[in-house]
């Protein structure tokens, strides 16, 4: 049995409401990293030669490393004190960062990056349950209101200060900038966020439970991302890891086997959570019976598949306005920053919005705005399409993503006990940033699929350059995620390619455009699918009330 301890008053004091500012800042900073990356990516795959599965690992390890540990660090914090934890997870996530600016090859930053998965998982469950156990009452929806603000904006924000610090800094400036705020963090954290913990009489610290949802997530991950370049079934390329070796000619490809593991896992982990709280009686990292209560089951299905959408977008459109429209990353960052205008704009008023039709409904109008929004992005994107043009849509698509986000964390957790606050929010948490892992790995999987297809088509056409030459092409322009685009765009008909370069870098654009489009209308699927859930949450919210 958990009982929350905490001496805080029915109604906010100001120390409190400073408070909630700290913990929105520390969580700025780890939603930034999220996204921050993405608007970078062209420019850290040619500076540290990276391929496209490469590029996927660096923008999706921090999510899988996120999503297996958020569950035990919700839990820790309710154990031994969410501002210890909050405090400890921004350190951590700062000496990633550090790394992550010293990188100088993908296996670095790779690991980089897992360090600082490792702090941000520390960091967002104890800012959501900090703010659940402190608010009460109205106090509570305006913090659930500021906190969702933050998630949204700021996220949405990331590719701005990402593509600012890559084209007036450098790249590793999108990671150094951390380590000023994160200081500033810990020092208003000590000063002004109270400390709140849960007394758990529960034994144990489930360990197992943690090995088995880290396997399980990493290994479904694993499989979407490196399907593509290890072979989905049969193996096309040898796959070797800490010395042992999957050889090319092996009679399967590592990628199911791997993928059917973390599966599996994944099954065990829900039979092994049940067991350790009705059987054995212990403490365990996923509280089941939070499933029992269907604005919770039916909010996290929505969080999940909006966030592979959402995710998904941003690996996928800033590689498309960079590589294949020629805009520089700042140029790219500014359009991307349309979305975060209409996040915060739609934010601010989803709280007014929420008051007159309710926040189930409001999510609702939010996830159609982005659904739809996503879907006419698609229908626009060429390789000639007008970045005003695009920004303009991206624009709808942030509207919706600031309604939906700001209400959807507080409809979740709204009839979750506030001695559970530290399992839900980061159950929440969780679903999140498995959706987060899953967006990369999907659509960096179907742009891959359609880039084989739409790169050949696009360049067959370009009879100046033989076939064998054609096939080259679309083998270097895919594994470098389009990179090979710009750097025969800046060659012009000075290159290897001579008169040719021009006509080349035309075709390739159409088809790498062709292929995001094909992608941008997954995301667009994946966000209706989330707009079908939210109906089914405000049907469930209207039987309860």
């Amino acid at each position: 049995m958990t009982t929350e301890s905490t001496d805080l008053e029915p109604r906010a004091d100001r120390r409190a409401w400073i408070g909630l500012g700290v913990l929105a800042a520390g969580l700025s900073m780890i939603v930034v990293d999220g996204t921050i990356v993405g608007v970078a990516l062209p420019v850290i795959i040619t500076d540290l030669d990276l391929d496209l599965t490469d590029a996927q690992w660096v923008n999706s390890v921090y999510s899988v490393v996120f999503a297996a540990l958020l569950l035990t660090a919700g839990r820790l914090g309710d154990r031994l004190g969410r501002r210890r934890m909050f405090i400890l997870g921004v350190l951590v996530f700062l000496l990633g960062s550090v790394f992550a600016a010293l990188a100088t090859s993908a296996t670095s930053l790779i690991i980089a990056r897992v360090i600082q998965g490792v702090g941000g998982a520390f960091v967002l469950p104890t800012t959501l349950s900090s703010v659940n156990a402190t608010f009460r009452g109205k106090d509570r929806i305006v913090a659930f209101a500021v906190w969702g603000a933050v998630i949204s904006g700021m996220a949405a924000v990331g590719p701005l200060l990402g593509g600012w610090l890559t084209t007036y800094f450098t790249w590793p400036w999108i990671f150094i900038v951390n380590v000023p705020i994160g200081i500033a963090v810990i020092i208003g954290a000590l000063y002004a966020v109270r400390e709140t913990k849960a007394t758990i009489t529960e034994p144990g610290l489930d360990v197992d439970g943690l090995l088995l949802s880290a396997i399980g997530f990493g290994g479904v991950i694993f499989a979407l991302i490196e399907g593509q370049s290890l072979g989905w079934w049969k193996p096309i390329a040898p796959f070797s890891v800490f010395g042992l070796e999957w050889p090319a000619d092996a009679p399967v490809s590592v990628v199911p086997v791997v993928g059917a593991i973390g599966l599996a896992s994944l099954v065990l982990f829900v039979f092994w959570e049940r067991h350790r709280a009705r059987g054995s009686h212990r403490s365990a990292i996923l509280d089941l019976s939070l499933f029992s209560v269907p604005t919770f089951s039916w909010g996290n299905l929505t969080a999940l598949t909006v966030a592979i959408g959402e995710f998904g977008l941003l690996l996928v459109l800033p590689l498309f306005l960079v590589n294949a429209l020629g805009l520089t990353t700042m140029g790219a960052g500014l359009v991307l920053a349309a979305m975060a205008l209409g996040a915060f704009a739609s934010g601010a008023a989803a709280r007014h919005v929420a008051a007159a039709f309710g926040a189930p409904k409001t999510v609702i109008l939010g996830l159609a705005l982005e659904a739809v929004g996503v879907a006419v992005v698609a229908f626009a994107l060429s390789s000639t399409v007008s970045p005003w043009l695009l920004a303009v849509l991206l624009a709808i698509y942030g509207a919706g993503l600031g309604l939906a986000s700001a209400q959807l964390t507080g409809t979740v957790l709204a009839d979750i006990p506030a001695e559970k606050s530290g399992q839900g929010s980061a159950t929440q948490s969780t679903v999140r940033q498995l959706g987060a892992a899953l967006g990369s790995a999907v659509l960096g999987a179907v742009l891959s699929i359609s880039l084989a297809q739409n790169l050949s088509d696009s360049l067959e056409p370009v009879t100046s350059v033989p076939p064998p030459a054609q096939e080259q092409l679309v083998t270097a322009t895919r594994d470098s995620a389009g990179g090979t685009i710009s750097g025969i765009r800046e060659q012009g008909e000075e290159g290897k390619l001579g008169p040719s370069g021009p006509e080349v870098t035309a075709a390739l654009s159409e088809g790498f455009g062709d292929a995001t489009r094909t992608a941008l209308f997954v995301a667009s699927g994946f966000l209706a699918l989330g707009l079908v859930s939210a109906t089914a949450l405000n049907a469930r919210s209207r039987k309860e009330t």
